[in-house]
């Protein structure tokens, strides 16, 4: 049995890191389950509303979002870690 990787997630205002588990549907779900406040509406990336900056690491969209998302910007909805990923969620 092939082993999942395990990919933490530094979030700009928390100490330490989260651990993405590759059971997760996306990394809005993983910060909701360490009680994380995060903006979001639909959860599909329609609305855009779940913006975060991307500072470091690489992500992919398990669907490609309909929202428009700026360079450096990513969906927490519809976006799942590639790696160790450092974040920066809005004020």
């Amino acid at each position: 049995m092939v082993e999942k990787p395990i990919y933490l997630i530094q979030v700009n205002n928390i100490e330490e890191p989260l651990k993405y588990v590759a059971s997760s549907c996306s990394i809005l779900e993983t910060l909701e389950n360490a009680n994380i406040q995060v903006s979001y509406q639909c959860r599909e990336g329609f609305c855009g509303a779940c913006r975060a900056k991307l500072l470091n690491g690489s992500t992919q969209y398990s669907n490609e979002p309909l929202a428009f998302v700026r360079e450096g910007d990513i969906l927490l909805c519809c976006s799942k870690p590639l790696s160790d990923i450092t974040i920066e969620l809005p004020e």
